[in-house]
């Protein structure tokens, strides 16, 4: 049997991963290494500056209040999750908002490993929001602002109570630098450099309101906290931690990524051009699903679709009719095709979400790109299909 003809017109950047995702357009290794201070302390004067400033630098792009309190953390936006997690919560009963493989990993720390009595596990399936009304105002609650194995994100933040007597804790690693984040209904907050800022992995960045580090500075948990989980000593919060005193060695060769980054996000016009990027990005790809009758967008709801880790489903009746793991080893071989031919690096779904695509469209992606790649998925699914 034939294979059709590949399309003619690569995208110039394959690279989609949704993470580490791609770097910014006209990144170089020797422009972020001439930022660098490789070899040096991190406590010296000029690198505790550099960290300095890309702390600040992150909370002005985002707009995050004055009073919030920004740090950088060990492990990626993992890290400061499971710092959030086991530093605050105790104190009240825990709604825990399930939709994609985070939220349930956050569930299972939460029921398995601190044991916390009164928690209320709030699930939907893949591609779809759980009863967000159910969330009680008495409780803290911990859920992805962006699912980023789902693809499916919560519309705004309206559901959380103005008067809410718990905390939120808001996984928003492929949410920051994207969406509209509405810090006055969010208590903590994390992500990581390596989403939409295109940055390295291993560090995360933590955000406090004034709440959370009341409820730091007044709850003790009955459980021992590791060294690199602790934001409080002696009742009082660490404050050289959002000052540029990281709890441990951060590298200095991702932190010049970081400040390399932010200076391309500032150059653009910051957080309305950043969000701008990634939902043109958002709507090549969508336009193209609407006007393809084999893949649809695994999240129904046009409102609660991520702009940036994009989740794709095959329609396409004779795939959909195959079993889980048939299914799985068509994607596969679609992505090996792509990979193959330098058209779209990284793409499959994520092991744990239902077979099909992900495909990451945040500010660091071009537009253009993402037009060229869509003839190759239609090229992909037709020379996949043609070896069922």
């Amino acid at each position: 049997m034939s294979l059709p003809l590949p399309p003619q017109v690569l995208p110039a950047r394959p690279e989609f991963s949704s993470g580490p995702c791609p770097k910014r357009p006209g990144w170089s290794a020797e422009a972020v290494a001439a930022k660098a201070f490789l070899g040096r302390s991190h406590r010296a004067a000029e690198p505790k500056a550099q960290i300095k400033s890309v702390i600040d630098r992150m909370a002005a792009l985002l707009n995050v209040p004055e009073g919030y309190r920004v740090g950088i953390v060990p492990a990626s936006d993992t890290g400061a999750v499971e710092m959030a997690l086991w530093s605050l919560l105790g104190a009240r009963p825990v709604d825990v908002l399930v939709w994609e493989s985070f939220g349930a990993g956050w569930a299972g720390d939460i029921k398995n490993q601190l044991k916390l009595d009164d928690v209320n596990v709030l699930k939907a399936e893949y591609g779809e929001l759980p009863d967000l009304t159910a969330v009680r105002k008495n409780a803290d609650v911990v859920f992805t602002w962006n699912g980023t194995t789902s693809g499916a994100r919560v519309p705004n933040a309206d559901w959380i109570a103005d008067d809410r007597e718990g905390l939120t804790i808001c996984d928003a690693t492929s949410a920051a630098f994207a969406q509209d984040l509405d810090w006055n209904k969010l208590d903590v907050t994390t992500f990581s450099w390596q989403k939409a800022m295109g940055g390295e992995g291993a560090h995360g960045v933590i955000v406090l309101s004034p709440r959370a580090v009341d409820r730091l500075e007044t709850f003790t948990p009955d459980r021992p906290l590791p060294k690199i989980f602790r934001m409080t000593k002696g009742g009082k919060l660490i404050e050289g931690i959002f000052t540029g005193a990281t709890i441990n060695t951060p590298s200095m060769l991702a932190v010049a990524d970081a400040d390399d980054a932010l200076e391309w996000m500032e150059g653009l016009g910051g957080l309305t051009a950043t969000r701008a990027r990634a939902d043109a990005n958002f709507n090549a790809l969508q336009s193209w699903v609407d006007q393809t009758d084999w893949v649809a967008n695994l999240v129904a709801e046009p409102a609660a679709r991520s702009n940036t880790s994009v989740c794709l489903k095959i329609v396409d009746p004779v795939v959909a009719a195959l079993d889980d793991a048939a299914q799985r080893s068509f994607t596969k071989a679609m992505v090996k095709l792509l990979e193959t031919e330098a058209a779209a690096y990284d793409i499959n779904g994520y092991r744990d979400a239902p077979a099909g695509l992900r495909i990451w469209c945040g500010a660091t992606v071009d537009t253009a790109d993402v037009q060229a790649m869509t003839p190759w998925l239609d090229w992909a699914f037709e020379a996949a299909k043609a070896e069922l």
